[in-house]
């Protein structure tokens, strides 16, 4: 299979084209810059465009049986100006159309498209699995609008939208920002440490991706999150013990939230999202618990 990627050289996308050239399919992946595709693994093709302009890009993308559409501003990088909360926005929907008309008239015959948990927006105790109802806010409001924009491909091919939670990895996202304060010894939850997080390996994220990519009963929404999703406190417990630091010095929310802005909300939401899809068709996730996922990431 040719898989054409969009967001390869992120956190996702490196990882993802690794399995896919390891599985034997023919990658290509969209880039901006040449430079930054050097961090591409051996046998990825790259193609240099802007996800956000049509170009020649799109061509390539027709000529390919699959697309995994991972493009979009980071979420955490710096305090949510009005200009940065645009970009996020824009980013995401502008990229996913122009794709999306693309494969509606021509070209792969699978989409599969990247969301979040945000899309349930701060939910307390919920238990949130594909069939929740949509939440509220910023990000809320970006993963609606971000599906939205992927929905005309399905009118031609079979549609996943990957409602992706908090990726774990010792190559960078959340994780290191996390486990820093415990290495110093003064790590904790985040004032009561009540609220849910739904987490998941970089190794199941992959995994489930080329789920969404092979089989074919996977449409709609699909919940990239582990099976067990944590509260905060226990989160911060797992660290301790894996790390054999303290775990009982609990950071205040007024800081976080005098220090990011509304980014806090973000970091603050309660979602406790499960991947019911994914355990109905028989995926088995290599990291289950959060224990073991930090056993093996930071252990």
């Amino acid at each position: 299979m040719n898989v054409f990627v969009t967001g390869a050289t992120g956190l996702i996308g490196r990882a993802l084209c690794g399995a896919l050239v390891q599985d034997g399919h023919m990658v290509t992946a969209l880039s901006r810059n040449p430079l930054a595709a050097r961090v591409l693994p051996a046998g990825v093709r790259p193609v240099t465009g802007d996800p956000l302009v049509a170009g020649a890009w799109l061509e390539t993308l027709a000529a390919c049986d699959a697309c995994v559409h991972l493009a979009g501003e980071p979420i955490a990088q710096g305090r949510w100006t009005a200009q940065r909360k645009r970009r996020i926005l824009e980013s995401r929907v502008r990229s996913t159309e122009l794709a999306a008309a693309m494969i509606r008239e021509r070209g792969p015959r699978v989409m599969v498209s990247g969301s979040a948990v945000g899309y349930y927006g701060s939910r307390g105790d919920e238990l949130l699995d594909e069939s929740a109802a949509p939440g509220q806010g910023f990000l809320a409001e970006v993963a609606q609008a971000w599906e939205e924009a992927a929905r005309p491909a399905g009118a031609r091919a079979r549609l996943v939208l990957l409602r992706t939670g908090v990726v774990l990895s010792r190559e960078g996202g959340a994780l290191p920002k996390l486990v820093r304060p415990f290495r110093m010894f003064v790590g904790g939850p985040i004032g009561r440490g009540e609220f849910w997080l739904p987490w998941i390996h970089l190794a199941d994220t992959v995994g489930l991706i080329r789920l969404a990519l092979d089989d074919a009963r996977v449409t709609g929404a699909l919940n990239v999150t582990a099976p067990e999703p944590v509260r905060n406190r226990d989160f911060a417990r797992s660290v301790g013990r894996v790390l054999r630091r303290p775990s009982g010095f609990p950071s205040p929310e007024r800081a976080l939230r005098l220090g990011l802005g509304e980014l806090a909300d973000a970091v603050l939401a309660s979602q406790r999202a499960v991947p019911r899809k994914a355990l109905e068709l028989g995926y088995r996730f290599r990291f289950p618990t959060i224990e073991g996922a930090l056993r093996d990431l930071i252990g």
